[in-house]
């Protein structure tokens, strides 16, 4: 079992993977590993995704048109995890899109030697999964499971069986980039059901746009929140303006942070003496 979240209320961070483009993607690597941030959700690019709004669908699309696929994502993995101290990536494929064309043989062993933290396997039917988990096993690739904060008993099982990485409970149905914040009490019970039938690490997501959102999460028991559409909006609007991407996503990682968080993390990027030579 890894540990991906080591400090509570972890952070972790979606991005598609050639959007911003590649250049600009490794300097936000970077900026969110000095920041902390445990956890980058890679989205290998793929059309027309139901569970997503308009924000990461456009995002999607601009990664496809710039002919981004697996092994560019793979690639940035690789760069990743060859300099980075705290900052993790967990890879997101879709089953249709990205696995089926090829195998899943050749995707879990090729998301498996970039040194990814994970994988999250997206769209995939019921009788799909259960070669999905032995192959990550087999593979000694952790693995994301889903399941929604109001799922039926036997989804939650089969996720919280299977979570190797972490479970990532989607708060509420709909597509991403909309509904409510989440509330802290209704948020309980789903994270408590969880906490029962596995000791992964449960990080929530959907809904999740500011610092308060990330403290109720955490209030909620969960190890970690994770932000997606927010982020993908503040790089699309700084692209399109022709802004500082990493400084603007740098700026919306800090208002993220609980005060306490945001202060000592402060403290530690002004001090170069805080952080140890590579």
């Amino acid at each position: 079992m890894t540990d991906l979240f080591p400090r509570p209320p972890g952070l972790a961070v979606f991005l598609n993977a050639g959007d911003p483009p590649f250049d600009v993607l490794d300097d936000i690597a970077d900026m969110l590993d000095e920041h902390e941030v445990d956890v980058l959700e890679l989205g290998v690019p793929f059309p027309d995704s139901i569970s997503d709004g308009p924000v990461i669908r456009r995002s999607a699309d601009r990664a496809l048109a710039a002919g981004t696929g697996l092994e560019d994502a793979l690639a940035f993995v690789e760069r990743s995890r060859a300099r980075h101290r705290h900052l993790r990536v967990v890879v997101l494929a879709d089953w249709a899109h990205t696995v089926r064309p090829r195998s899943m043989a050749e995707v879990v062993t090729a998301i498996a030697g970039s040194g990814a933290a994970g994988a999250l396997l997206h769209g995939a039917p019921p009788r799909v999964r259960p070669d999905f988990y032995e192959r990550a096993a087999a593979a000694g690739l952790p693995v994301v499971t889903t399941c929604y904060a109001s799922s039926p008993p036997a989804v939650v099982a089969e996720a919280a069986a299977h979570a190797s990485a972490y479970v990532y409970l989607v708060t509420h149905y709909g597509p991403s980039g909309a509904g409510p914040a989440p509330d802290a009490g209704a948020l309980r019970v789903p994270v408590d059901a969880l906490r029962a039938l596995t000791d992964a690490p449960i990080a929530a997501g959907f809904g999740v746009r500011t610092a308060a959102d990330v403290a109720r999460v955490h209030a909620a028991g969960a190890d970690a929140a994770v932000v997606g559409s927010t982020v993908v909006a503040r790089a699309e609007s700084s692209l399109a303006g022709g802004g500082d991407v990493v400084a603007d996503l740098a700026g919306l990682v800090t208002g993220l942070r609980p005060h306490h968080l945001s202060h000592r993390l402060s403290h530690r990027l002004s001090d170069p003496l805080s952080f140890p030579t590579p």
